[in-house]
């Protein structure tokens, strides 16, 4: 954890919870765990002002609890990776929209907004968002909400069970039998729900269900992997890709650094049920050799046409490698990037080798070397060895070499600066013009009802006139400017991922 980490986090709970969340957030940050009467006497908040943020934080999954050592009382901790990926959360609609439908988006969306609840809740609740005039749209929720189950896409809360040690503490453990079996709805109590029955109860209220963020992750792991083939190759290769991790997926457990071997034989029974490309199927074991040539595949044995496995460590750090050389393009130069290459394949390299072999002029080469050095990209190891000299003195020459872990832990703390420079800046744009966006979405609220109400042309532009030319154009600076800083967050987000899945296969 770091200072940078910590100030992004501040910054992300305090936008969505508020300041006092944000206050009990910090503190958690500054600690590995701690007891309740430690938070509430370090942040000088109120008993009742810390639970209900201890609450909050809970229901989200940004914090955890675990009975303390003398089993005597909780201790509580941040979850600072959960809160991170609250930025990933228009991602996740974006992918239920575009892989399933409007409803199941509907239903994701008030998940994500609760934090946790029941599924009876949750489909009663999306109903203001979805064409209620259809009569079966109980039915039609019901039915997206088990096929977002049942792909894994939610999984259910762990419940709370009496700790081994102490039977009075309780600790949350999760269902392994089924953690994706959803309970019997009966469309008549959600109907009653929806209408607001006096006395009606919800039979499922007692199990709850969350976001199940490693689905998702698995999903962009593998849309990374598909556009670096496509990028590398071209788009047939890609198709072959997408079917081998399908292949995968079912063969493998999710965060394998390796996968089981995969036949050809069955990636090409896979790629003819699910593809009309002939191309690609014609070519597929020329694509293969070419994919095993990047190292994105190894051939481990040629019976079935051939057996490969996914080696998905070694693409990573390959597409680490990628991402690295691509920031040092952008900050330092090509002739940067090219030195940066060299020592990357010499591995250890001398300072008058760096010149010849990068074929730079000497003095820029140096130049160049030391800057990147200061900046952390490179490392430099001193040897010392009895040589000639006067009196056989000692003699020390100086190798230059990579340590990538490194240099992804130092552009990760960049990413957090970055991430909380740019979310600042956005809040600020919005701050000082908040009259001026608030009495535009007031013009455009009162526009629409004039549409609806069948007003003339001449009557709404006589309204929207209202707002003058150099308002009009302040506006316009701000939507722009926080869409840039709202891209650039995207952007940098998607980095973040690609290091700390760098970091977690590495550790594997």
């Amino acid at each position: 954890m770091s200072i940078q980490l910590g100030k992004l986090c501040s910054r992300i709970i305090e936008q969505h919870f508020g300041e006092v969340v944000r206050i009990v957030a910090d503190d958690l940050f500054a600690s590995i765990a701690r007891p309740l009467s430690q938070i509430v006497r370090s942040t000088g908040l109120t008993k009742s002002e810390v639970c209900k943020s201890l609450a909050i934080l809970l229901k989200f999954g940004l914090a955890g609890f675990n009975p303390n050592k003398a089993q005597t009382g909780y201790e509580y901790r941040l979850n600072h990776d959960r809160v991170v990926m609250i930025l990933r959360y228009p991602r996740y609609m974006h992918l239920i929209q575009t892989k399933f439908d409007h409803e199941s988006a509907v239903l994701m969306e008030e998940l994500l907004r609760c934090g946790s609840q029941s599924a009876s809740y949750i489909i009663v609740k999306s109903m203001s968002n979805v064409d209620t005039k259809n009569r079966n749209t109980l039915s039609l929720l019901r039915d997206k909400f088990t096929m977002l189950a049942q792909e894994h896409y939610i999984i259910r809360a762990p419940v709370a069970k009496p700790c081994a040690e102490n039977a009075e503490l309780m600790e949350l453990c999760y269902d392994n039998s089924n953690p994706f079996a959803m309970p019997e709805l009966d469309l008549r109590i959600l109907t009653d729900l929806h209408e607001g029955k006096a006395g009606v109860k919800a039979p499922d209220e007692d199990i709850i269900w969350l976001v199940n963020a490693e689905r998702f992750h698995v999903d962009f792991r593998d849309t990374i992997m598909i556009t670096a083939i496509e990028r590398m190759i071209d788009a047939n290769a890609a198709e072959a890709m997408k079917y081998l991790l399908q292949l995968m997926d079912e063969r493998t457990k999710s965060w394998e650094a390796v996968s089981n071997p995969i036949a050809l034989a069955d990636l090409r029974q896979r790629c003819e049920k699910k593809s009309a490309n002939v191309e690609m199927l014609r070519y597929l074991d020329q694509y293969f050799s070419v994919m095993e040539s990047y190292e994105f595949l190894s051939k481990c044995d040629s019976k079935g046409g051939g057996q490969f496995t996914v080696n998905i460590k070694k693409i990573f750090e390959q597409l680490t490698w990628a991402c690295i050389e691509n920031i040092i393009v952008e900050k330092y130069g090509s002739k940067a990037a090219r030195i940066f290459r060299v020592i990357r394949m010499k591995r250890y390299v001398e300072q008058e080798d760096i010149q010849k072999e990068a074929m730079v002029p000497a003095k820029e080469a140096k130049q160049l070397t030391y800057k990147l050095m200061e900046e952390n990209f490179l490392q430099i190891q001193t040897f010392r060895k009895p040589g000639g000299g006067n009196a056989g003195a000692p003699k020390s020459f100086f190798l230059f070499y990579i340590n990538q872990s490194q240099i992804v832990a130092m552009l990760l703390q960049i990413c957090y600066k970055a991430l909380y420079n740019s979310m600042t800046r956005s809040t600020h744009d919005k701050t000082v013009n908040k009259r001026l966006i608030e009495k535009s979405q007031r013009l455009d609220s009162i526009v629409e009802t004039m549409k609806e109400r069948g007003e003339s042309e001449a009557y709404i532009n006589e309204i929207l006139e209202t707002l003058t030319p150099p308002e009009q154009e302040i506006l316009q600076k701000v939507k722009l400017r926080v869409k840039s800083l709202y891209s650039a967050e995207i952007g940098i987000d998607e980095t973040i991922f690609i290091l700390k899945l760098y970091q977690e296969y590495q550790n594997k």
